[in-house]
């Protein structure tokens, strides 16, 4: 993951955290957010994270996909997707 590690590292370290350890990465289209979490995902797997994060499932949520009025609005809509988690 060229040009990546330090925001790699950034997740990592905020999972770690005891409390307020829910990374959220925010910014425009194209600007490597997809990027960064496909880092993550990769380092879990060739097991380069913490013992503590070996085992995480990495999710990615297009909260586009959320905002449309159909099928009940946002809050069914994210209600739905979190029993499914």
């Amino acid at each position: 993951m060229y040009g990546r590690d330090k925001e790699v590292e950034a997740v990592q370290t905020t999972l770690l955290r005891r409390t307020k350890n829910n990374p959220i990465l925010v910014g425009e289209a194209g600007v490597g957010k997809t990027a960064i979490v496909e880092g993550f995902a990769l380092a879990i797997l060739r097991n380069q994270v913490s013992p503590k994060l070996k085992n995480l499932t990495v999710r990615s949520l297009e909260l586009s996909s959320l905002m449309s009025d159909e099928d009940g609005g946002f809050i069914v809509k994210f209600k739905k997707l979190l029993r499914r988690w």
